[in-house]
């Protein structure tokens, strides 16, 4: 008689110094189905899986697979007992082939008696059968770096396939793609159900969980909460659960409007990249949320990156408070009082190795030097005590790695950076992406606390509900031009972002 579920893990618990993790945590998976698994940024989602995927070696619990207690103690086990994991942060080795990157580890050989060659023939046939199995029609050949990243997703979903997978983590897989690749993705995932195969579905987007998922799992502080069929369950209900409170009004009422007076102003700001933004010119009020909208390649976060000093540009001008600056660097852009809240979290946001002190205290050591060279510790330990109590991070003490805190906290200590440095213009670009709905709320009264304080936010989200549902005017890009804006709170509709997001001039 088959087993019931294609995985159970009973009893999994695990501590770090300082903090309990996981505390006694369930999960039953049945086979054929996608099984949403949801919690707060730190509720212990990741932790668990890593400790089924032999990341983590747990303190306590049991793993079963199709009814057999199995013990795995490292990812190469995972994989041989069927169980295989696409991360959210892709590590592809882009210069090599698509094949290559699909048998890292485990090259197909010809022996010739001590001598080991590898063998690329078969080794892209192979990929070539396996690419073809989920509809994907790349070169194997081809480099991996030639691909964009919903397709080098694609690539790490054919390894796991190509392992004979009867579980598959999908860990925050939309987080970087464009609509069409998570049509493409999910087309996937349902191919791969109806072949029988598990998967567990870490995402903190609701409609992806409630159009995808068949069952999910809720966690809250490291504890197992609850399992639930999604059509069980409303989003509100979800978030209730997952919160363990209600929240009543996702994007908070603001208790100021933006007053008229222009903070700065941007005039024809063209790159130097003729295929990136063509001159273009906003003006952004004091106490203002100014949201930018468009969809991807619109050249939005390029945009943004010239006025900060990260991109070269041809021509431009940015005045502050009513002086042109000249900004050729991000060092120039902070001392005219700009900061900038970068996409990507992980390439270049955190300072990986280093402490909640340093990535925030980072921004303002400069101005804390005694005799030119020595820090000032206690002046800086004051703010950054004070910016963890502020914006709520959850953390054992300021000397934690960054690199142990959750997405959520994560963002909070890039924020707490900024705000240390007293900015009048901060530039937050996809300020949620990839937290939980909990640690969005928290980031939103946050933005509004700034603005009502005077100072002004640009925002670039691709989330369409938060744009409309934080900002006070929208301008809209397509292909590196401004081709809209829209300051009529009756205008501001999703149908109206996607008619200016499509004019293509």
């Amino acid at each position: 008689m088959a087993a019931e579920y294609r995985l159970e893990l009973k009893g999994i618990s695990k501590s770090f110094p300082g903090v309990k993790a996981l505390d006694g945590v369930q999960l039953s998976v049945r086979p054929a189905t996608v099984h949403a698994l949801m919690g707060e940024n730190g509720a212990g989602k990741s932790t668990l899986m890593k400790c089924l995927f032999g990341i983590y070696k747990m303190d306590t619990g049991e793993i079963y697979l199709d009814g057999e207690k199995v013990n795995i103690n490292n990812p190469d086990e995972a994989m041989k007992y069927g169980v295989a994991m696409v991360h959210q942060e892709l590590q592809p080795v882009l210069a090599r082939s698509v094949a290559e990157n699909m048998y890292l580890g485990r090259f197909p050989v010809h022996k010739y008696g001590p001598l080991q060659v590898i063998d690329h023939k078969t080794m892209n046939e192979e990929t070539s059968r396996w690419l073809k199995e989920l509809g994907l029609d790349f070169d194997p050949k081809a480099p991996l770096g030639s691909l964009s990243i919903g397709q080098m997703q694609c690539v790490e979903i054919a390894k796991a396939v190509s392992h004979n997978a009867k579980v598959i983590i999908f860990d925050e897989p939309t987080s970087s793609l464009s609509d069409k690749e998570v049509d493409f993705l999910f087309k996937i995932m349902n191919d791969l159900r109806d072949k029988g195969v598990a998967m567990i579905y870490i995402s903190h987007k609701m409609d992806e969980i409630k159009r995808i998922s068949d069952d999910v799992t809720i966690m809250r502080d490291g504890t197992y909460i609850g399992t639930w069929q999604t059509s069980e369950l409303t989003t509100d209900q979800i978030i209730a659960k997952m919160v363990g409170r209600e929240l009543t009004n996702i994007y908070p009422a603001r208790k100021t409007k933006p007053s008229d007076e222009i903070i700065m102003e941007v005039k024809h700001m063209t790159s130097i990249n003729p295929k990136s933004f063509q001159d273009v010119s906003f003006k952004l009020k004091k106490g203002e949320v100014l949201g930018f909208g468009g969809l991807v390649g619109a050249q939005r976060t390029e945009l943004m990156e010239g006025i900060f000093g990260i991109r070269t540009t041809t021509s431009g001008e940015v005045i502050v408070k009513g002086q042109p600056v000249k900004i050729t660097q991000p060092r120039e852009a902070m001392n005219a009082g700009i900061g900038m809240i970068t996409e990507d979290r992980r390439g270049n946001g955190i300072l990986g190795p280093l402490s909640i002190k340093d990535n925030v205290g980072v921004s303002v050591y400069n101005k804390y030097l005694q005799a030119g060279f020595v820090l000032n510790h206690p002046a800086i330990n004051k703010i950054v005590d004070e910016s963890i109590e502020k914006l709520r991070i959850k953390t054992p003490s300021m000397q934690e790695h960054i690199a142990n805190l959750s997405g959520g906290n994560q963002q909070k200590v890039i924020i707490a950076r900024w705000l240390a440095n007293n900015p009048d213009v901060l530039i937050m670009d996809e300020p949620t992406r990839g937290i939980d709905v909990g640690a969005k709320h928290e980031i939103y009264e946050l933005i509004n606390e700034l603005v009502e304080q005077g100072k002004s936010i640009i925002m670039i989200s691709s989330e369409m509900a938060e744009l409309l549902g934080m900002s006070d005017r929208v301008y809209v890009m397509c292909a590196g031009r401004l081709t809209g804006e829209i300051t009529d709170p009756a205008e501001m509709t999703q149908e109206k972002v996607m008619e200016y997001a499509t004019r293509f001039n």
